[in-house]
């Protein structure tokens, strides 16, 4: 037996793989998938009283592959089923499968679990949430209590899913090299989803999930290895590294949120930024550029700074201008008003807020009244500033953030007036 890693970081690591040992052999993503789930159950039952076994992923396989054929042969739809496996393989291959190397995974098969879980008859949600269970090996209470709704309604989401992507016909398979950039962007914008989810949560008291985080960038180094020499992939890698490394300076030890310029950069993750840098440093002289690796060499310019005086926004700016042109966005938009007004006074930067009132893409959202309200008060305008934190506090419902912006309210009422760069969202 052996114990060298921490079974649920194993259990996360192996459920692609046993997934995929599933799909490739009997088809039926959907019953595969909760096969998989049981198998993983057992596993985290079973292995912390009876050590974990010297090859886990032949164990898992077998325990789902005896799953599934238990389902495959269920009564209702025992003939339908098994004339569909019967199709893909020898009859006599409904027994326990051997667990040796010769059935193990392909080493695409992850990457195909994840086109195949972000499938364009998906909805963003049901694409995070398959994602997070069949590709990162998360329970469907533990997807629930991420985005705090409760479980039955993300077992109904997920199920949902499965049936919505049989139904459309979803392949598991890698896409045609023509096809890939198109797919891949859908799989990359899903693990930015769900990295932007645990760096800043929708809702709840907790500024940030880190579990989430963490997840997204496990699961972006999973394809920057099968796939070491895409660019984008490598800029979404970077991207997550640069922003997460701020995360321990980013609460107080009450849990409330700190800005970039107040935040102890001596508490950044160091190790993360070097990575990051190199990262993004390796991938924009390739010639391919894309907004992942912009958006990344825009995070590495600001952790490069030793202090927030010392920010270089003129080439942030131009970063941004560049990402204007390249993606052009609400969001993006928002970001390159921040850059304007640290660089050309914020007169400049509320001019093209404006744009975005009338654009109407982030009307209603709190970011756009929070980078109001900032610039707002570095314009000097207290009444316009005060009512504009008093609407982004009042549009969020993330406790901490909530309260930072009520308290940048509060601080408009005295004589003294403190002005500190909010940290501008990330771009999706």
């Amino acid at each position: 037996m052996t114990t060298a890693a921490p079974i649920g970081d194993l259990l996360r690591k192996l459920a692609p793989q046993v997934l995929g040992a599933l799909v490739r052999r009997y088809g039926h993503f959907d019953a595969a998938e909760d096969a998989v789930q049981e198998a993983l159950f057992a596993a985290a039952q079973q292995w912390p009283v009876t050590g974990t076994p010297d090859n886990p992923r032949g164990w898992l396989i077998r325990i789902a592959s005896r799953r599934l054929i238990d389902e495959l042969r269920s009564a209702e739809a025992r003939r339908r089923r098994e004339e569909s496996v019967a199709s893909r393989t020898p009859r006599d291959e409904l027994h326990e499968p051997p667990s040796n190397e010769a059935r193990a995974p392909s080493a695409d098969d992850t990457l195909a679990l994840l086109f195949l879980c972000c499938h364009s008859a998906l909805s963003p949600a049901s694409q995070v949430a398959l994602t997070l269970r069949a590709v990162g090996g998360l329970t469907t209470a533990e997807i629930s209590r991420a985005f705090l709704v409760p479980e039955a309604t993300m077992a109904q989401r997920i199920g949902r899913a499965k049936k919505t992507i049989k139904s459309a016909g979803g392949r598991f398979q890698v896409p045609e090299p023509a096809e890939l950039p198109q797919r891949l962007a859908a799989v990359l914008q899903v693990l930015y989803l769900i990295f932007n989810e645990g760096y800043t949560a929708t809702s709840g008291y907790s500024l940030h999930r880190a579990d989430l985080s963490a997840e997204a960038i496990r699961l972006t180094r999973t394809v920057r290895t099968l796939l070491p020499d895409n660019c984008e992939v490598a800029g979404l890698l970077a991207l997550m590294l640069l922003i997460d490394a701020r995360r321990p300076a980013r609460t107080g030890p009450g849990g409330e949120l700190i800005p970039l310029a107040d935040q102890d950069r001596t508490r950044w993750n160091r190790a993360a930024i070097t990575e990051g840098v190199a990262l993004v440093s390796e991938a924009l002289p390739r010639g391919h550029l894309g907004p992942y690796q912009l958006q990344a060499a825009i995070a590495a310019v600001h952790d490069e700074a030793p202090t927030a005086a010392d920010t270089d926004w003129p080439e942030i700016l131009g970063l941004y201008d560049l990402l204007m042109r390249l993606a052009p966005s609400p969001v993006v938009s928002l970001n390159h008003a921040v850059a304007l007004a640290m660089v050309h006074g914020p007169e400049t930067g509320l001019e093209q807020l404006a744009k975005l009132d009338v654009e109407g893409g982030l009307v209603g959202n709190h970011r756009l009244d929070a980078a109001r309200a900032h610039l707002l008060e570095m314009a000097g305008d207290r009444a316009g500033a005060f009512a504009a934190y008093q609407a982004a506090a009042a549009g969020t419902l993330n406790v901490p953030e909530r309260r930072y912006l009520q308290l940048k309210a509060a601080g408009l009422q005295p004589h003294n007036l403190g002005s500190v760069p909010i940290e501008t969202p990330a771009t999706p």
